[in-house]
């Protein structure tokens, strides 16, 4: 072989090197950027975005699917609750009031506008009152909330923000959602930013909404 055929041989060699180099690269950054699935599924059935909800400033459903990996990491339970007369009541007995709800324990309700407790950040989620298990071959569980009095601002554009919270304590449930979410940047409004830092198993569904009379 010519002096000029082996140094054309080693360009197209060299060529050929860096392109598959380059291929592999491109490549492996691409599966490096997949973003990771999350182990479970929030959709918001209602309200949806732009919706103008209420009479009163009231009466408007809140209503959730939420999928798990199985039912059992779910730490759900049946509800059919509200406030006085139908606190923990049969068929479907269960607790009523602002914080964790013991039926669907990693759910993170909160709403932008809310006037109660930690405002902003407090978890809602005790205040639904219907929950069932939709379907067992999804791990689906829907949960509904009438919202019965204007404690979450009248007349007023708002955000609605559902998560399910991390499995904290490692024990296979997503039981570890908190009372109120904390405020972790310290910038005095609580959002996705604090939700996610506090740690989560599922997607962040905000839904910007209207409350009227």
């Amino acid at each position: 072989m010519t002096r000029k055929l082996k140094v054309t041989a080693l360009a197209a060699t060299a060529t050929a090197a860096l392109a598959g180099a380059l291929i592999a690269g491109s490549a492996s950054s691409a599966f490096a950027a997949k973003p990771t699935k999350p182990a479970v599924n929030v959709s918001v059935l209602s309200p949806r975005a732009g919706d103008v909800a209420g009479k009163e400033s009231k009466g408007f459903f809140v209503d959730l699917a939420v999928r798990y990996p199985t039912l059992a990491a779910s730490g759900a339970g049946f509800q059919l609750t509200g406030p006085t007369a139908h606190l923990n009541q049969a068929p479907f007995p269960g607790a009523f009031g602002p914080g964790v709800d013991e039926k669907v324990p990693g759910l993170i309700v909160l709403l932008s506008t809310a006037t109660i407790g930690a405002r902003s950040g407090q978890n809602l989620a005790n205040l639904f009152n219907l929950t069932g298990f939709t379907n067992q071959r999804t791990n689906e569980i829907w949960d509904t909330w009438i919202v019965g009095a204007a404690s979450f601002g009248r007349n007023v554009k708002t955000v609605l923000r559902v998560a399910i919270a991390a499995d904290k304590n490692k024990d296979g449930v997503y039981n570890d959602a908190p009372a109120a979410v904390p405020d972790a940047n310290r910038d005095g409004r609580i959002n996705g930013i604090d939700l996610t830092a506090y740690g989560l198993a599922s997607n962040i569904v905000a839904v910007p909404f209207e409350i009227r009379d």
